[in-house]
């Protein structure tokens, strides 16, 4: 079902708030697709990025998904707000291997406050595509007034 953003400039959002992820440039992930309640994040696997059987370290499936669920949800905020995960859960599938992972978040139900997304990482190999892991997560609309004040402890 299509969604409506409600920031016209969702995508410069997006793309701006992306850019001050240093997780994201740690690992060298890029956002590949970004429209309203839908965001896919790829990142070309790296030996550093494997575990002690040389499969993708799901940390690492998690991470690339995690933001990419949070970026869909963020499509359809208000302008001036961020978002939050509250929980996510995946089941990994299969072992991830492959030359790139793609991580992507489609939004199932945008609320004022929260929203659900769907998830779903699969990993490459030319253009062989295996999917990997899928979940759900849901996430935290903070609002533009919250925006910039410390985290409550």
């Amino acid at each position: 079902m299509p969604q409506r953003p409600a920031n016209a400039r969702f995508k410069a959002a997006v793309r701006s708030n992306f850019g001050r992820q240093a997780v994201m440039r740690l690992l060298g992930a890029r956002l590949s697709l970004v429209s309203p309640g839908r965001v896919a994040i790829d990142l070309p696997v790296r030996k550093a990025f494997t575990q002690q059987r040389g499969f993708v370290h799901a940390g690492i499936l998690a991470t690339i998904v995690d933001s990419a669920g949070g970026y869909a949800a963020y499509t359809l905020m208000p302008e001036g707000s961020d978002v939050l995960t509250v929980e996510f859960k995946l089941n990994f599938l299969t072992a991830a291997r492959g030359q790139r992972l793609r991580g992507e978040g489609r939004v199932v139900r945008a609320g004022r406050t929260l929203t659900v997304c769907e998830l779903r990482v699969e990993s490459w190999t030319g253009r062989r595509r295996e999917v990997c892991a899928i979940g759900t997560q849901t996430l935290y609309c903070v609002p533009p007034t919250a925006v910039g004040s410390a985290p409550a402890r």
